[in-house]
């Protein structure tokens, strides 16, 4: 059965390079088989990391979304697959000229023990409408991995050291041959036994159990600009995970949706809402009170209003992100309210004025009279 890089990742297939790479950091977190020992984990682990390969890549992505599978398979193109396994141009160079690549080899082992910078983490925050337009400072909670301050991040009891792995040799690498119809081939790929850090620890910190991590849970007080909208991304400089090997951590990005409000709607950088004053108001004009984000204010309404009339309230509306001196306008659309039941006083002043204007009433009453009033 075809299997769906996309959905193994849980992203969608317009989701973009970084979106990508932390979907596959969270799940390569869940089921590595250093830390999840449950039957199917290893598996699981290896399918998202040739998840990974493929939709990592543009070109190799590109591929995929218009051939399936198939088009990313071994012997297609460029031959992607077999690059994967072997670990990379450095690899398969050394492989080739094993005698004659000997620093290049060091090398490659020296960027592998060295240290490695932590992963991104995202986090979803949801806001209210007047958040969103005006920003302000904001509490969170994260769970990240923060290096263990009882071993320093080494892994190792306080007073042992970690040693060299006996299965590489502290080299971080085995080596396997295979044989093929074009010749042999030297597979490298990490050490399973110290996973490519060719270190061992045998005394264990009993706080991080060998890990150099630990998980923790904190508070974090973050500043929202003004004028942020569905999907603006923060981000929170090296509150993300921690480094292996005194390498630095890795970002927190939170993503920022906003709630919907009852009474406002926003377009870009400008607010909508809606006024509903009586029929007299509309004919008479008035001076009346309106809701805007910043407040209750008074506005005109001119004689002679219109039935969904559109006045903008100048400088009213969201800020605009990065420049918060400049704000949108409140675009208030005026609903006019023609009432279904009169009084007798007000059916007969009204009358008058039909009789004034010239109108014909008819059967539909007085109230044919204000529909023809406000649909000239």
């Amino acid at each position: 059965m075809a299997r769906d890089y996309y959905e193994m990742l849980g992203v969608s297939r317009d989701a973009d390079k970084e979106e990508i790479k932390i979907a596959y950091r969270r799940l390569a977190r869940k089921y590595h088989p250093d830390v999840n020992k449950e039957p199917g984990a290893e598996e699981r682990f290896k399918e998202i990391s040739r998840a990974y390969e493929v939709l990592s890549e543009p070109e190799i992505r590109a591929r995929y979304d218009r051939f399936g599978e198939a088009g990313v398979a071994a012997g297609a193109g460029a031959g992607f697959q077999d690059m994967g396994d072997m670990g990379g141009f450095a690899d398969i160079f050394e492989s080739f000229f094993s005698g004659f690549a000997g620093g290049m080899g060091s090398q490659t082992r020296s960027r592998r023990n060295g240290p490695v910078r932590g992963d991104d983490l995202r986090l979803d925050l949801k806001l209210d409408f007047r958040e969103a337009v005006f920003g302000g400072e904001k509490e969170i909670r994260i769970s990240h991995l923060e290096t263990c301050e009882v071993c320093s991040g080494s892994g190792a009891k306080p007073g042992t050291r970690p040693r060299t792995c006996s299965t590489c040799s502290g080299s971080g690498q085995v080596r396997r041959a295979t044989r093929t119809p074009f010749g042999s081939f030297t597979q490298v790929s990490a050490c399973p036994t110290c996973n490519g850090t060719g270190q061992m620890i045998e005394d264990k910190c009993e706080t991080c159990e060998g890990n150099g991590v630990r998980q923790v849970t904190k508070k974090l007080k973050i500043t929202i600009p003004a004028g942020v909208d569905n999907g603006t991304r923060l981000r929170i400089s090296s509150e993300g995970d921690a480094g292996q090997r005194s390498g630095p951590s890795g970002d927190l990005y939170v993503y920022l949706f906003v709630n919907e409000d009852a009474e406002f709607q926003r377009d870009g950088i400008n607010v909508l809402s809606e006024i509903k004053i009586s029929y007299l108001q509309a004919i008479l004009g008035d001076r009346i009170e309106v809701n805007t984000v910043d407040g209750p204010v008074e506005h005109t309404i001119p004689a002679g209003t219109q039935p969904n009339t559109v006045m903008t309230l100048e400088n009213r509306g969201v800020p605009r992100l990065g420049n918060p001196v400049s704000r949108g306008d409140h675009l208030l659309t005026v609903l006019v309210e023609i009432p279904t039941k009169l009084t007798g006083e007000e059916r007969e002043l009204l009358g008058n004025l039909a009789k004034i204007k010239g109108e014909r009433t008819g059967k539909g009453g007085i109230e044919g009279f204000l529909g023809n009033l406000f649909h000239k």
